[in-house]
């Protein structure tokens, strides 16, 4: 990536704009190929959610992700260019373009910033491939025309440009400079209020009634024979309501109700989005460390002080949770083991508490090696046992017997990577595809020997609870 000593904040007119973008369509004929150009600034507080408000069509594609607790939150929109891959080398081929892309990136502004500079924001599948019929590919990046984002204190707007060598320079000089002057005094009543839908007029279970406790009961057996230790079933209800679902209703409720989560939506440009707030992170790497964790086993929230300490303790003392969550750490140790990583963790799990439910939770931090991508991260840890079970390749080959719909991107890890080779992804999971009238809602439980059909059922259950509780106003 070039950088260029421009000071995109400091004696900035129209006349100078158009000779940046028409030496960058220098470079461009220069190289004999088209330039992306990135331009960040710091602005004052803006609020990401509403600035994608103010900006959001239903025909382009867009990124929101959001965890207060971490203190950051990024939007994007409109895409300047994209990529889609499946197979199983899809994230090593993702990484490969973004390489490529980034040899022909020209940045100004103050890119040492968290969020400055180009971001790659990606949606991926549970699976390598996608159906016919998927909404989203198995894999697809894009980078925003438009982002902000906020980290702690500090809001980074950046536009990014395709220059070619002839481009309309103008043109291009005209909309930087307009959305220059917006993001510096940004009037939110530009934006109108989105409400969520009243509660759903009808709810089906997807395969009928029935069909999780039989599912779970299979997969009991399976492991019993010795077929695998874990598997993780979801099951999906299809929500249908009066009035349609607008994704960025639902995220105002998601990031209020839920901050120790990320709440998140993702558009496909053709009116549908992946939304949600999960608990679980896969990977995040900055300052040349990679941090993730080890998340497994549930149980809920008591109504009382006395109530919720009992169930905690339950949750920690239990021998099937115990041994659901040694699968999950295991198998993250085994999937870096080669790359040479150091982990640090504690040496037991501890609590982690939501609004709705509590599960066993262990960080899990290491010095990264260099040449290491975190991409390459991603793909030897998804699917974690936490979405998919383990061994990994019968637990995940089993799903297609025991799950009757396609997961298309829930339980995939969703997120995004910076030019510093950096970047953080969530796993979709407390998630639901939401399209016009109706949403597919998507809840899983860990099924290990031990487990109950009806108990896995009700965990379920609480956690759909909470997800139409979100999506709707019921």
């Amino acid at each position: 990536m070039k950088i260029l000593p421009v000071n995109p904040t400091e004696n900035v007119t129209p006349e100078s704009l158009r000779a940046f973008l028409l030496q960058c369509a220098g470079l461009a004929a220069a190289a004999g190929r088209p330039q992306l150009v990135s331009i960040s600034l710091l602005v004052e507080d803006l609020d990401p959610l509403a600035v994608l408000e103010s900006i959001f069509e239903p025909a382009e594609l867009h990124f929101y992700a959001e965890r207060p607790a971490q203190g950051f939150a990024v939007a994007g929109a409109e895409a300047v260019l994209e990529f889609t891959a499946d197979g199983p080398d899809r994230f090593l081929r993702a990484r490969d373009q973004i390489a490529r892309v980034l040899a022909d990136t020209i940045a100004v502004g103050p890119i040492e910033e968290p969020f400055a500079g180009p971001h790659f924001l990606f949606a991926n599948g549970f699976a390598h491939t996608a159906t016919a019929d998927a909404a989203f590919p198995a894999l697809r990046f894009f980078v925003p025309r438009w982002q902000v984002a906020r980290m702690g204190d500090r809001t980074v707007a950046v536009a990014n440009l395709l220059v070619t060598a002839d481009a309309p320079v103008d043109l291009l000089a005209a909309k930087v400079w307009k959305a220059h002057a917006k993001f510096r005094a940004f009037d939110y009543r530009s934006a109108r209020r989105k409400d969520r839908p009243s509660a759903p007029k009808r709810i089906e279970e997807i395969g009928g009634d029935g069909v999780y406790q039989r599912s779970v009961a299979r997969a009991l057996e399976e492991i019993a024979r010795g077929d695998y230790q874990k598997v993780v079933l979801a099951r999906a209800k299809r929500l249908t309501t009066t009035e349609e679902f607008h994704p960025l209703g639902v995220l105002n409720h998601l990031r209020q109700h839920f901050p120790a989560c990320y709440a998140f939506s993702i558009a496909n440009g053709r009116g549908q989005s992946f939304i949600g707030a999960t608990p679980e992170r896969l990977i995040r790497v900055a300052s040349g460390r990679m941090h993730t964790e080890a998340l497994a086993g549930s149980a809920p929230r008591g109504e009382s002080a006395s109530e919720d300490a009992a169930f905690a303790r339950a949750l920690l003392q239990s021998e099937k949770d115990l041994r659901e969550h040694r699968l999950v750490f295991e198998s993250i140790a085994r999937r870096l083991a080669d790359l040479g990583l150091q982990l640090e963790h504690a040496g037991q799990p501890r609590l982690l508490g939501l609004a709705n439910v509590q599960h066993l939770h262990l960080p899990i931090s290491a010095a990264l090696p260099s040449g290491v991508h975190i991409l390459d991260l991603v793909a030897r840890l998804h699917p974690t046992p936490a979405v998919g079970g383990t061994p990994r390749e019968p637990a995940v080959a089993a799903l297609a017997h025991l799950e009757p719909f396609a997961r298309g991107l829930y339980a995939g890890p969703q997120g995004w990577v910076d030019h510093r080779g950096g970047g953080e992804f969530f796993v979709g999971i407390r998630s639901a595809l939401i399209d016009g009238h109706t949403a597919m809602a998507y809840a899983g439980a860990g099924i290990v020997a031990g487990s109950s059909p009806e108990k896995e059922f009700a965990e379920t259950e609480l956690k759909f609870k909470a997800l139409i509780e979100a999506l709707t106003n019921s």
